[in-house]
């Protein structure tokens, strides 16, 4: 009984840190904050993307008693992108402007640092919104795709830390306590909470959840792969990239 209230409080303060990292929400509980404490708090991450899920799908539903869809999902969009801090698409510009205007790896590494975004930046970064609303619209129902999203998603980050290895400056990196010795056990119970969570959110429909792991997994193995032949591993940003590619992939899925 001595080891379990440690352990729990332990999860709960890991929970809190995960929606710290990840959102502007506040932590309501004191953190004592450790390295450790911070790697392990990834496991939560697709618990992170479900509450944030609800909390769009509730946004959506109250402004669709005044506007049409199109424009509800626009504004739960900016309201995506203000409580996350643009967090994950800040990723995806900064490491497509890396890998597609570096020709080394020291110049891919520097432009992931500069925070000015390019051109191949901004491009990618409006096709990614505006797909997302496109596909938002065509999804039925609205609301569970806005839930699914964000926490499947959120796996595929995940999956690649659990297979590749971190590239970049560990001195000056935010991902570098998530990312160093990553837990493959945590990584499992990740995979297994957004398994089960997803079938019990689509009324046991088996084809949305095998859909949403081949999401994350796909998007994993395929811009891993191609991670590790330009870089030799995977960097904050490109995990961010990653869930904003996993989020789109869902969507296409869902809005058949």
């Amino acid at each position: 009984m001595s080891t379990i209230r440690p352990t729990i409080v332990r999860e709960w303060q890991a929970f809190w840190l995960a929606i710290g990292f990840l959102t502007r929400i506040p932590m309501l509980v004191p953190i004592d904050y450790s390295p450790r404490l911070m790697n392990q708090c990834s496991v939560y991450f697709p618990l992170v993307g479900l509450v944030l899920g609800v909390i769009y799908a509730g946004l959506y539903v109250a402004l669709a008693e005044l506007w049409s869809p199109l424009v509800c999902l626009v504004l739960v969009t900016g309201f995506h992108l203000w409580i996350t801090g643009a967090f994950h698409e800040d990723g995806l510009a900064d490491s497509v402007d890396a890998l597609g205007g570096g020709y080394s790896l020291e110049a891919r590494l520097g432009i992931m640092k500069d925070s000015r975004i390019g051109t191949y930046g901004t491009v990618v970064l409006v096709i990614a919104l505006a797909l997302k609303v496109a596909l938002l619209v065509d999804a039925y129902p609205v609301w569970l795709a806005l839930v699914l999203a964000p926490m499947v998603s959120r796996l595929a980050p995940l999956l690649i830390m659990g297979y590749l290895p971190y590239v970049t400056d560990p001195d000056n990196s935010k991902s570098k306590p998530v990312a160093e010795d990553f837990s493959r056990p945590r990584l499992a119970i990740a995979a297994l909470f957004t398994a089960l969570a997803t079938l019990f959110l689509t009324g046991l429909q088996l084809g949305l959840m095998l859909w949403g792991i081949t999401a994350a997994l796909g998007v994993a193995l395929v811009w891993g792969t191609y991670l590790h032949r330009q870089l030799g591993g995977y960097t904050g940003d490109t995990l961010g990239a990653s869930v904003v590619f996993a989020e789109l992939v869902m969507l296409l899925g869902l809005a058949i």
